[in-house]
């Protein structure tokens, strides 16, 4: 999977995602083939981190 480089677009991929296929980031990073902890970072320079009680990034 490529990552979209603009990072709302990247959450809104990776939080449907979450919501539709998977049952957390570990899950989707290993059947996407992405690494978890790029994930966080991008993710995370933006300001969004992942909350396990809704199973997505704010």
């Amino acid at each position: 999977m490529n990552l979209p480089a603009d990072p709302f677009m990247l959450l809104s991929v990776i939080n449907t995602k979450l919501r539709d296929e998977y049952a957390g980031p570990d899950e989707l990073c290993a059947s996407e083939g992405i690494s978890r902890e790029e994930l966080d970072h991008r993710l995370g320079e933006a300001g969004f981190y992942y909350l396990p009680d809704a199973n997505q990034y704010r």
